[in-house]
């Protein structure tokens, strides 16, 4: 069992910067690939980006590659998101997760088998 706790979220203009950290508990984080999403009011829950155990290779949404960058330090069981350039539809709650199974690249809700209760994040115009 992993337990996810992610923090970082806030309000913050567009065109700033934020940096999400997702805390996971276990000895066996580097077991897992990990993986952020987001879901704003009405909408369901979309693919934000993804990082393999080792690191060795991240995957990203279209609508946040260039701006966004995942990372991963495993002596921390912590994984990041690094937000710039923000827009207004960033806005969301955004969760981390944990997938133990083999994706292309994570990028399916279905490879996860973990999940955190979400960080907001509040992009202003």
């Amino acid at each position: 069992q992993v337990q996810l706790v992610e923090s970082g979220g806030g309000l913050v203009q567009a065109g700033g910067s934020l940096r999400l950290s997702c805390a996971a508990s276990g000895r066996t984080f580097s077991s897992y690939a990990m993986g952020w999403f987001r879901q704003a009011p009405g909408k369901e829950r979309e693919f934000v980006a993804a990082i393999r155990r080792s690191g060795s290779n991240t995957y990203y949404a279209d609508s946040v590659k260039g701006r966004f960058t995942i990372s991963r330090d495993n002596a921390k069981n912590t994984v990041y998101l690094q937000m710039n350039s923000l827009k207004p539809e960033d806005t969301a709650v955004y969760y981390c997760a944990a997938s133990k199974v083999y994706s292309r690249d994570y990028s399916a809700r279905g490879d996860y088998d973990y999940w955190g209760q979400g960080t907001q994040v509040t992009v202003s115009s």
